[in-house]
C-alpha cells in the first residue's frame, strides 16, 4: 500500500481534473469501489503495470499510463540522453492500441525517440525490435493471460529482456515523483507521427523476426511428413498474423482456425479467462478437433508468449498437456536431434524456473546439459541469457522453459515466445510421426526411464486492500510453523529453502521452497501480477496412481494452512 495516501481526497480530485470519461465512471461508485480504485497507486515493479481497467489511481487509464510513461522517460533521459528511445507494442485487450498511443505522446513530448508497431503483434516481437533497432528499453501494453478486465504495462530494458529488480526500482522513484495531472507532458499521437518524433516500425523487422524463428528448427535436414491436422486458436489475441503465416510458410498448410477466437477481441467473449494454462480456454479448440478429427489443438495467449496444446489419443479423443510435460517432451526432443546431428554445444545448459518440473533436470543431465534454476518469471531465464551473451556464451543456450506454458529455443529474444513454442510444437509432433510415435507414447517413454512426475498449481485469490497484508501473515505463518523435520501432508520436511533473504546466489524474493520425503516439494510465493497466493506441488513417484494419491495429501495439507489463517 502507498504510504499516508488519502484515497478519498485524492477521488475528489479526480472528479475535477480526470479526463470526462473517467469522471463519468466515478460518478457512479460506491465507497467499496472508490476505496479500492485510490487506496494505492498502481503497483509498479519487474513486470511493469497491471491492474483493472477503470478510473483511480489502482487502475489501468490514460493517467496511470501516462504517470508511468512520465517517469520512465525520465529514467532513460537521464540514463541516455538525447539518445534515448523506446519500442512500443501492444495486444488487442480493450484500450490497448489508445494506452500505446498515450504513452508514444508522452515519451515523445520528453525527447524519447518512439518506435511503434503499426499494428497488434505479439509480446516477443517487442523484445526482437529492441535488439534489433538499439532501443533504449521497450513497452508492452498487455495484461497476458488475465480475464478481460485487466490491462498492464510490461517494461523491458535495452537488452530486450524485461527490467530487473534494481531497473524497477529507480524507475518507480522516478513514476512516484510524477504529479498524475500536473506533471505529466504529453502531446498527440498524430502530431508525434508528423515531426517524426514517433516512426512506425519497419516490416523488415518483423520479417527478421519471423526467420530467426524459423532458424530454430532442429531437424537439420531430417525429412519428415508435414502433412498433420492442426487446429489452431489465437484466442482473440495478436497469434493470429505470425503463427499461421510462420507455420504455412514452413509447410504446415493443413491448419482449421477457431472461428470464435480467430479475431482480436479484449472481450474474449468465448473464452473469459484467455489462459491456456486452463482447459476452459481451450475447450472449444477441442470441440473444433473433434469434429475435424485433427492431430493436434494449439492455442497462444493474447500477447502470444505462451502456448497450450491438446492431442489426440490412441482411443480418438483429446488429451491437455501442461507445461511442464511440453517442457519435458521439447527439451528431449531438441537435445536428441542436437547429439544425433552433432550440434550440441561445449558445455550447453538448460534454463529453468525454481517451480518447473525437476524431471527436466534428470533429462539436461543425461545429454550433458547444466541446469541453471532462476525465480519464477521469464525474465530471469532472459536475464541469464543476456549473461551468456556478455561472456560470449551464449551458444551455450539449448532450451529454456516454465511451467506456464512459456518456451525459448534461442536467444534471439529475451521472453518466452508463443510463436517459436508453435512452430517447434509442430515440427517435433511431425518429427514423431513420422516414426509412428505420437507424442503421449514419447512422453510416456520419459516417464518410464525417468520415473513418473506430476506438478499442480493451486491458487488462492485475496482481493481488495486487505488482500496483500493476508497474503503475508500466511507466509510469516508458513516461515514460523513449518521446519526441517515437521511433518506435512503425511511426510516429513527434509528442507526449507527461504528465499528472502536471497539463496543459491539468486535475487532476494518473497518465495518459500519445502521439500518433502520421497523427492517431492512445494514452493509458495504471493504472485507478482494478480492479488493471488500460488503454490506449486510437485511429486515424485513409481506411477500416476500413487502420484495422484500423494498429490491429494499434500494439497490438502496446503489447503488448510491457509484456510486456517
Amino acid at each position: 500500500m502507498t504510504a499516508g495516501i488519502d484515497y478519498k481526497r485524492e477521488f475528489e480530485r479526480w472528479l475535477e481534473r480526470a479526463d470526462e470519461s473517467l469522471q463519468s465512471e466515478l460518478k457512479g461508485y460506491d465507497e467499496s469501489q472508490i476505496e479500492d480504485s485510490f487506496y494505492k497507486n498502481l503497483a509498479f515493479g519487474t513486470g511493469g503495470l497491471r491492474g483493472i481497467i477503470g478510473a483511480g489511481t489502482n487502475r489501468m487509464n490514460i493517467h496511470t499510463v501516462s504517470k508511468a510513461s512520465q517517469g520512465l522517460a525520465a529514467y532513460l533521459r537521464k540514463e541516455y540522453g538525447n539518445e534515448a528511445s523506446v519500442v512500443i507494442g501492444y495486444d488487442s485487450r480493450i484500450n490497448s492500441d489508445l494506452f500505446a498511443k498515450v504513452a508514444a505522446g508522452v515519451f515523445a513530448a520528453n525527447g524519447v525517440k518512439v518506435f511503434i508497431w503499426n499494428r497488434l503483434l505479439p509480446v516477443p516481437t517487442v523484445s526482437y525490435a529492441v535488439r534489433y533497432l538499439g532501443a533504449s528499453a521497450g513497452v508492452m501494453i498487455t495484461a497476458s493471460h488475465n480475464p478481460s478486465q485487466y490491462n498492464g504495462y510490461k517494461v523491458y530494458g535495452h537488452d530486450g529482456c524485461q527490467i530487473t529488480t534494481g531497473a524497477a526500482a529507480e524507475i518507480l522513484e522516478a513514476i512516484e515523483a510524477v504529479d498524475i495531472f500536473d506533471g505529466v507532458h504529453g502531446e498527440p499521437f498524430d502530431s508525434g507521427l508528423a515531426s517524426r518524433k514517433i516512426t512506425y516500425i519497419d516490416e523488415a523487422v518483423f520479417d527478421s523476426f519471423l526467420g530467426e524463428v524459423k532458424n530454430q528448427s532442429v531437424l537439420y535436414g531430417d525429412a519428415i511428413d508435414k502433412n498433420v491436422s492442426i487446429v489452431y486458436s489465437p484466442l482473440n489475441g495478436t497469434g493470429l498474423e505470425p503463427v499461421t503465416r510462420i507455420l504455412k510458410e514452413e509447410g504446415y498448410t493443413n491448419i482449421t482456425l477457431v472461428e470464435e477466437q480467430k479475431m482480436a477481441d479484449g472481450n474474449f467473449p468465448t473464452c473469459p479467462y484467455p489462459n491456456p494454462e486452463i482447459k476452459e480456454a481451450l475447450a472449444l479448440g477441442i470441440e473444433y478437433c473433434r469434429k475435424t478429427g485433427a492431430d493436434l489443438m494449439l492455442a497462444t495467449d493474447p500477447d502470444c508468449d505462451r502456448v497450450g496444446i491438446a492431442v489426440r489419443d490412441r482411443a480418438g479423443d483429446y488429451q491437455l498437456l501442461s507445461g511442464n510435460e511440453v517442457g519435458l517432451l521439447l527439451l528431449d526432443y531438441i537435445c536428441a536431434q542436437r547429439v544425433k546431428h552433432g550440434t550440441m554445444p561445449e558445455g550447453p545448459l538448460l534454463l529453468k524456473t525454481i517451480v518447473t518440473i525437476d524431471m527436466a533436470d534428470r533429462i539436461a543431465e543425461n545429454y550433458g546439459l547444466e541446469t541453471i534454476n532462476v525465480l519464477t518469471g521469464f525474465k530471469f531465464i532472459g536475464e541469464q541469457i543476456g549473461i551468456l551473451e556478455s561472456r560470449g556464451e551464449e551458444h551455450r543456450y539449448v532450451f529454456g522453459f516454465e511451467e506456464s506454458y512459456g518456451y525459448l529455443t534461442g536467444g534471439y529474444v529475451r521472453d518466452k515466445d508463443g510463436v517459436d513454442g508453435a512452430y517447434m510444437i509442430c515440427e517435433m509432433l511431425c518429427f514423431y510421426r513420422s516414426q509412428g510415435i505420437s507424442l503421449l507414447d514419447k512422453l510416456n517413454e520419459l516417464y518410464e526411464k525417468y520415473g513418473y512426475s506430476l506438478n499442480t498449481l493451486h491458487s488462492y485469490k485475496f482481493d481488495g486492500p486487505t488482500g496483500m497484508a493476508h497474503m503475508k501473515k500466511i507466509m510469516d505463518h508458513i516461515r514460523k510453523h513449518i521446519s526441517v523435520g515437521s511433518s506435512f501432508g503425511e511426510g516429513k520436511v527434509l528442507q526449507v529453502e527461504d528465499y528472502s533473504a536471497g539463496f543459491n546466489g539468486l535475487p532476494k524474493s518473497d518465495v518459500l521452497k519445502i521439500k518433502l520425503e520421497h523427492n517431492s516439494s512445494f514452493v509458495v510465493r504471493p504472485s507478482g501480477t494478480e492479488p493471488k497466493l500460488k503454490i506449486y506441488i510437485s511429486i515424485s513417484a513409481d506411477n500416476r496412481e500413487k502420484a495422484e494419491a500423494m498429490e491429494r495429501r499434500v494439497a490438502e495439507a496446503c489447503q488448510q494452512l491457509v484456510a486456517s489463517l
